[in-house]
């Protein structure tokens, strides 16, 4: 009988590390941590307005003076940064979103309260049209309903330099419209805003995933029957992805994020492997209302299947997510200490 080689069976057996809690956390090669996490929240103006949102359990839209314990609670956990997403009153919205560069719109003011506050915490902010335009869309459109590019990032530049002006430390441009992330980045410099950080959208797809977003912030009902698919990304696709993270790299973008999250860690994987760079994922409206409505029917146990989720991210190579699980994160982690 030929001799075994040494990694063979019975000299290698993979369960005598699996048998025991010391040995599994010696050999574990990811971990999650209340850092690897940024909160996005849903504002609205008003002062004491509480708004739950029905498809997303335990998401709420907040007035800005509601924000600021939540923000409170981040900090103590140990979340390092929030995401902001306006719900805009629908008599401010217009064709081309105009509103969205109002120094004194709700998005700056939320800026300016929470760095006041708090000027620890990270506050990233998004560059896009949808909340503010009367269409839905992401940008200006033609006559036939086209969003149009170079406009659009006209248009974009005004709304960054808006939110870097209040003291935004990232802004997201999250549209999808070519050549945005090197225009705003320009702008940026220019206005010597060197150190607003850019984190692009950089392969954000076009995923019926979102949908709670959308009733979140009230654009679903102004995007109707349209869609997004001339400038977000086709979910088929997998080498586009990695063409657009580069040209928003080279274009000066601080930080890439994949979007949807889940449904395409494969893209995190390549992104991450390809660039080497700060690459982040978001687990998306649609991924948290799938999970939380699961463990609220009793099909599935809620701690586990979201901590499962965030260790995915890890594994696949994200160096941070945006979630709307982000408390319920880091209060489990900070109770396991």
């Amino acid at each position: 009988m030929p001799k075994l080689p040494a990694h063979a069976y019975p000299a290698s057996r993979p369960r005598r590390m699996r048998r025991d809690p010391f040995s599994r956390a010696m050999m574990r090669e990811n971990t999650v941590t209340a850092s690897d996490l940024i909160y996005p929240v849903f504002i609205l103006d008003g002062a004491n307005v509480r708004q739950a949102v029905a498809s997303m359990p335990g998401v709420e839209r907040l007035s800005v003076d509601l924000l600021l314990p939540v923000a409170e609670e981040c900090v103590r956990l140990g979340i390092p940064a929030m995401a902001l997403f306006p719900v805009i009153d629908a008599s401010l919205k217009t064709p081309d979103g105009i509103e969205a560069t109002n120094p004194e719109g709700l998005v700056p003011r939320a800026v300016r309260a929470l760095k006041l506050r708090f000027p620890e915490l990270g506050i990233l902010t998004d560059v896009a049209l949808d909340p503010f335009t009367s269409h839905g869309q992401d940008g200006l459109i033609d006559e036939n309903g086209y969003v149009i590019n170079d406009e659009t990032v006209a248009m974009l530049i005004r709304q960054a330099l808006c939110q870097a002006e209040a003291g935004v430390d990232i802004v997201a441009p999250s549209d999808m419209m070519d050549g945005r992330i090197g225009a705003i980045r320009d702008a940026l410099e220019q206005a010597r805003f060197i150190h607003t950080r850019i984190m692009a959208y950089s392969a954000k797809y076009a995923s019926a995933f979102y949908g709670p977003f959308r009733d979140a912030v009230g654009s679903s009902g102004n995007l109707g029957k349209s869609d997004k698919n001339t400038y977000q990304m086709d979910p088929a696709n997998s080498d586009e992805a990695l063409r657009e993270v580069g040209l928003d790299i080279a274009e000066g973008a601080d930080m890439v994020m994949v979007k949807p999250g889940m449904p395409y860690l494969d893209i995190v994987r390549r992104v991450k492997d390809e660039f080497q760079v700060p690459t982040f994922a978001y687990q998306v409206s649609g991924e948290y209302a799938m999970l939380k409505a699961a463990a609220q029917n009793g099909w599935l146990d809620h701690d586990k299947v979201m901590m499962e989720a965030m260790m995915a991210f890890k594994r696949a190579g994200a160096d941070g997510v945006l979630t709307y699980f982000a408390r319920d994160i880091a209060r489990l982690l900070k109770a396991r200490v």
